[in-house]
């Protein structure tokens, strides 16, 4: 594996702890591996930054994890999570072991790890306005109000029902141990390309979740007479209209989680962080 040459730390705001982490991580990338190193916020990151072969270290939970492996996804760029978080399903480390974990890095002992996005686009009167790219999921729900949207579905352009629920889940393998587990979905390996549609509080309608193929296009047409919402990963949400489509399929994009521990982690972690930390 080639050498990184410099390092973007990124730091959940919200902790302390995790700003003065990120400082210990870039400085040690500086003085002990002669590798340039900044300490910088997601919503502050500008790819001229980038040079041949950087690496993106993140330091907070789930969330900040999520936004820095976007950023990864659309730079081309390995991600290696240091978790401060509660669960830290998505991340490599816990805070006590980060220094160990720096000096495998640098020694080339690790494993990239690739998992899909996925793609939305909403569009109105056959006008694109928005493109957001996800690593969990894409939710079309209602808004306030505690009425029930309707979502005409369509998969590869063939009707497979019209919704009546709260809300519908396009879940990534990732995203499946995520909001749409909560909402009764199945768990998917992480090296799947596979979607998975989840309706949420479904009312006389489909109510199981859907494996789709790999490749497959799902198409909802927005039918409501109040507000409803699109939202990416929990941190984008657009405004919908009635009339409006919503296409989700598979992005051109691929997240890079630099892994550490063994190929099977996964299933391991299912019971460790899910079932043990959910209980406490």
């Amino acid at each position: 594996m080639e050498r990184f040459t410099s390092a973007q730390v990124f730091y959940n705001p919200h902790k302390l702890q995790a700003f003065e982490l990120a400082e210990q991580v870039a400085a040690t990338f500086t003085l002990d591996y002669g590798i340039p190193a900044d300490v910088r916020l997601t919503t502050d990151f500008d790819p001229a930054v980038l040079d041949e072969n950087p690496v993106f270290v993140t330091v907070g939970g789930d969330g900040t994890m999520l936004r820095t492996a976007r950023l990864g996804a659309a730079n081309n760029v390995p991600v290696l999570g240091i978790n401060l978080g509660r669960i830290g399903f998505l991340l490599e480390v816990d805070a006590d072991a980060w220094q160990l974990a720096l000096t495998k890095l640098m020694d080339s002992q690790y494993w990239i790890e690739q998992r899909m996005l996925v793609r939305a686009e909403h569009c109105r009167n056959e006008t694109c306005l928005a493109v957001a790219h996800a690593l969990n999921e894409v939710v079309v729900t209602r808004g306030a109000l505690a009425r029930p949207v309707h979502l005409e579905t369509y998969i590869d352009s063939a009707s497979l029902t019209t919704y009546v629920a709260d809300g519908v889940i396009v879940a990534t393998p990732t995203g499946s141990t995520a909001y749409a587990l909560a909402a009764g979905g199945p768990i998917l390996p992480p090296q799947l390309q596979n979607m998975v549609i989840i309706p949420v509080a479904p009312h006389l309608s489909v109510d199981r979740a859907i494996v789709l193929d790999h490749g497959t296009v799902v198409d909802m047409i927005v039918r409501t007479d109040h507000h409803a919402i699109m939202s990416a990963d929990g941190q984008t949400e657009i405004e919908l209209q009635s009339g409006d489509q919503i296409r989700v399929q598979a992005s051109r994009q691929t997240a890079k989680f630099i892994r550490m521990q063994e190929r099977s982690y996964f299933y391991r972690n299912i019971t460790a962080r899910l079932v043990f930390k959910g209980q406490n």
